[in-house]
């Protein structure tokens, strides 16, 4: 099987053996950035209990704001495919775009310009600095894919991870059907 590396618009997938780790575990992480010196991604399964407009009250939508990871969870993200409506949008990979003019989206949101399936929201994400990312891989705790999906704003979050454990193949057809609180096996 060959080994993809960590580049810019891949998702990263969280191996079963990391069913202990409640920031990862069952993860899909879409690489945003990668640098010998750092890695930047935001978990794309991950909703919370919020709405966009419960944290930003002037947005006129209910958008789910997603978890995007451990680091500076004060903070808002996010990604989309709309860069021809936000100036500053810098592109991740064909078709997603991270961030740009937040004034900009305000008022195409505001407008009822933007559906849920063109953007995804963040609080925090997930972050590496140099080597991490890569001695993480190293010791299988992630493995990563290319991003094949169309929209990846309209995945079903619930069966995400579910769905690639089962397109891996081998021994991860088993974990697919694991349980998520492996005890209720």
């Amino acid at each position: 099987m060959v080994m993809l590396k960590p580049e810019k618009g891949r998702l990263l997938i969280a191996e079963p053996s990391i069913l202990n780790d409640d920031s990862f575990k069952r993860s899909i992480i879409l690489i945003t950035d990668h640098s010998e010196n750092s890695s930047v991604g935001f978990i794309l399964n991950r909703p919370m209990d919020y709405a966009i407009n419960d944290l930003v009250p002037e947005l006129d939508c209910n958008f789910t704001v997603y978890q995007g990871g451990p680091v500076e969870q004060d903070n808002l993200y996010f990604i989309h495919q709309i860069p021809h409506l936000l100036n500053d949008s810098i592109e991740v990979a064909k078709g997603i775009y991270w961030g740009g003019n937040f004034n900009q989206l305000r008022e195409l949101i505001n407008k009822g310009k933007i559906k849920n399936t063109d953007i995804r929201f963040f609080l925090g994400y997930s972050g590496w600095g140099a080597f991490q990312l890569e001695d993480e891989l190293n010791a299988h705790t992630w493995f990563i894919t290319e991003n094949e999906y169309d929209n990846i704003f309209s995945i079903d979050e619930e069966t995400f991870w579910k769905n690639k454990l089962l397109q891996r193949g081998g021994k991860y057809r088993i974990w697919a059907n694991a349980p998520a609180d492996i005890k209720m096996n």
